[in-house]
């Protein structure tokens, strides 16, 4: 499985307008891909809620994995938005 461990560079943490950025970009991935803090139970990123209930603030580490074919690219993709607190997925890392 290919993960990749990232503190989330938005201010305001994955709330509201940034966890639908992420959970957008995490859709349209079209790979599953999980979210987790560390130690904690993965959730389903493509899920608002489910992103939501992370409770992940800003600076606080998350851990994004994949075991789907091409997942490095995505999680790489994921990474930068979430670490650069970006407002749309990079077309390239």
């Amino acid at each position: 499985m290919a993960e990749r461990r990232v503190n989330v560079g938005w201010a305001e943490g994955l709330h509201a307008r940034p966890a639908s950025i992420f959970v957008r970009a995490a859709t349209a991935a079209g790979v599953p891909v999980t979210i987790a803090k560390p130690g904690g139970t993965p959730v389903n990123a493509a899920s608002m809620l489910a992103v939501l209930g992370l409770g992940a603030q800003g600076g606080e580490e998350v851990v994004l994995a994949s075991d789907a074919e091409g997942a490095d690219v995505v999680l790489d993709r994921l990474a930068k938005l979430v670490g650069e607190g970006l407002e749309e997925l990079p077309e390239t890392v």
